[in-house]
């Protein structure tokens, strides 16, 4: 019984459209924002300035996990996690806006 039970395993597993081995909706979410946030990290040139460097790289990495904290509020189950993620959104979308006016005001020649 444990052979024909391994078999038929096996068999379904080979059976199954490889976009079913690939994860599922969120998975693709979640690995499409890492795939972004290394784009974008991976096309930064150093400015000469660590402060705006610095920055410049957080950007994406913060954006990342805003984009993958939504992607756990829509396909969430664990109540506590969904609570993260909202927090997670929240925290990240104040950094990513206070980086966004510091890297505006400096490039300008000005300091917040």
């Amino acid at each position: 019984m444990k052979l024909n039970l391994r078999r038929t395993a096996v068999f379904l597993l080979f059976s199954l459209p490889a976009t079913a081995l690939e994860g599922t909706p969120a998975w693709s979410e979640l690995t499409a924002s890492m795939t972004r946030m290394h784009e974008a990290m991976s096309t930064a040139k150093p400015s000469g300035d660590d402060d705006v460097d610095f920055v410049r790289l957080m950007l994406p990495h913060h954006e990342a996990a805003l984009d993958m904290a939504k992607t756990e509020l829509l396909y969430g189950k664990d109540p506590q996690m969904k609570r993260l993620a909202q927090e997670i959104i929240t925290d990240q979308q104040s950094e990513i806006e206070l980086m966004r006016i510091w890297l505006k005001q400096h490039s300008q020649g000005t300091k917040p």
